[in-house]
């Protein structure tokens, strides 16, 4: 299999299966003499791990790292970090029943036929319970780069939407409820209507969006490495990612140039950002922002038809411990993987001579 690793100098490679011994990874081209603080990186694995909330699955994991290599003495050593995560709370016999089943909308189908053989407890390797090892690579990285600032949120669930600006909102009360959204009043609104599909048996989807400050000019490569771009592939390798806009987005096209340039100040920045502080491929200085949408989780507890592997069309429906909504675990995952995308440029940065 290949697909394994993301970055260039600042490089995770994850390993493991959501039911197998343990998850992990190894981060290659960290700097030496970071300061790591293990409680920070655990924070990050409590925000997203099961079993945090009633309105999430219910599958109860620590997610507690292990730190194998790398690390000494409080700090990075400039080699490899190599760390596990144990998974203590598999309950493989929830699978049994799509042994010999495809679940719609799964990758236990194009699995199979690519690989000629597949990991059916919890969907293996494409579970997403791999994110676990990318948070941990996040954690490490955000405290490469302390003066940068990365807030994600949920912005909206199914029809529900956050419709204030970012600049409107308290970031500091994001953590303040289980949807993960900085308006109080919007929160309740989500967590009731998550509520409300998972006694249907049934999931939903939302957006996750982010704002990234304090961001130095320069970031980015100007051709295929296009700083967005970058951050497009890493929001698109979440799992049940299905589509993601920066800056003015999909709305832009409704504009016409006059109205959608970002004119300047005399010091640099601009007097708007619908460039969503990347020009040319390339970090202006101003704010990031992006958003990421996320599809309804594809396992739910009603009847609906499948497929097996004999070609028969047949009934099932879902069992174990799944998430009715993913955003509000998605949240730390999304600022992991910005996280990493910005290290990285970092690194590649520093390369020039200046």
């Amino acid at each position: 299999m290949a697909g394994n690793s993301y970055g260039t100098l600042f490089r995770i490679t994850t390993f493991g299966e959501s039911h197998g011994e343990a998850l992990g990874g190894i981060i290659d081209g960290c700097p030496s003499g970071i300061a790591i603080d293990l409680e920070a990186i655990q924070f990050e694995m409590s925000r997203r791990k099961p079993g945090q909330s009633a309105i999430v699955t219910q599958r109860k994991e620590p997610d507690d790292v292990q730190f194998l290599s790398g690390i000494f003495e409080g700090k990075t050593t400039g080699t490899p970090i190599g760390f596990i995560i144990p998974n203590t709370n598999q309950k493989s016999d929830d699978y049994s029943h799509i042994k010999d089943n495809y679940r719609p909308s799964h990758a236990d189908y194009v699995y199979e036929k690519k690989y000629g053989v597949r990991d059916y407890r919890g969907g293996g390797r494409s579970s997403a319970r791999e994110t676990a090892s990318r948070v941990v690579a996040g954690a490490i990285a955000k405290q490469m780069l302390p003066e940068i600032k990365i807030n994600a949120y949920v912005s909206s669930v199914g029809p529900i939407f956050l419709e204030k600006p970012y600049q409107e909102l308290d970031f500091s009360k994001t953590e303040n409820n289980p949807v993960r959204c900085p308006d109080e009043e919007m929160a309740v609104t989500m967590e009731e209507y998550i509520r409300e599909i998972r006694k249907e048996g049934d999931t939903v989807g939302g957006t996750v969006s982010c704002v990234i400050q304090n961001v130095p000019i320069g970031l980015g490569e100007p051709v295929f490495d296009k700083l967005h771009a970058e951050l497009g592939k890493a929001m698109l390798s979440i799992n049940a990612v299905k589509g993601f806009e920066f800056g003015s987005g999909f709305e832009g096209v409704k504009m016409k140039g006059s109205e959608h340039n970002d004119l300047y100040n005399p010091d640099g920045t601009t007097k708007t950002n619908l460039s969503g502080g990347i020009q040319g491929g390339i970090s202006n200085g101003m704010d990031i922002y992006f958003r990421v949408a996320f599809k309804p989780v594809a396992t739910i507890m009603q009847k609906q038809e499948s497929l097996d592997n004999k070609g028969n069309i047949t009934e099932m429906t879902g069992k174990g411990r799944h998430d009715p909504c993913v955003v509000p675990r998605a949240v730390p995952i999304v600022e992991a993987m910005a996280a990493i995308v910005l290290a990285d440029f970092y690194l590649i940065n520093k390369t020039y001579l200046k």
